[in-house]
């Protein structure tokens, strides 16, 4: 019993000194070191600043550079109107001029066509004169030479007609 009395007063003696050792620490600052904390502060909120700074004028030299590739687009988009408008123009002439080498020949071939009219026209009337001065046609010979010849003639007017419709036309395409 003695023993357990022993060792039970060993026991509560460690949980005394166990206890007794819960002593809190206080720090205890000095001078320099709360200077230094105010100076690291004052480092950290300069940062803060400068990178707030370097931020804004970034997101600014980025604003200036979307606005200059917004003005880039812009030209480019311009210039292409520009160009599409040019070859617009340009087929447009190109047109014209076709319409002008087209007219032109159409006028080359109703003139031909005028002038072979006329040698036809030329050579009906002659071998018409000669048989007639011969004596050798008869009366319904002559008349229908005559509507042969007539015929001829009507076929060069409407011949000269279409030369006429030919250059009225190209001069309009000219003035146009």
């Amino acid at each position: 019993m003695k023993m357990k009395l022993l060792l039970i007063a060993i026991f509560l003696l460690s949980f005394q000194n166990f206890f007794a050792q819960d002593a809190t620490q206080t720090q205890v600052l000095d001078s320099a070191k709360s200077k230094n904390i105010t100076l690291e502060k004052q480092r950290l909120e300069q940062q803060l600043k400068d990178d707030k700074q370097a931020l804004k004028r970034q997101e600014e030299a980025q604003d200036k550079i979307n606005e200059a590739a917004r003005e880039a687009a812009r030209a480019e988009k311009e210039a292409k109107k520009a160009e599409r408008k040019a070859e617009k123009e340009q087929d447009r002439i190109e047109k014209e001029q076709r319409r002008i080498e087209e007219a032109q020949e159409d006028i080359e071939k109703h003139q031909k066509r005028v002038e072979k009219e006329q040698k036809e026209f030329d050579k009906m009337q002659t071998k018409f004169e000669r048989k007639k001065s011969k004596g050798k046609l008869s009366p319904v010979e002559i008349e229908e030479g005559n509507v042969d010849i007539a015929k001829q003639q009507l076929k060069i007017k409407e011949a000269e007609e279409d030369l006429d419709k030919a250059q009225k036309k190209l001069n309009k395409l000219r003035i146009d």
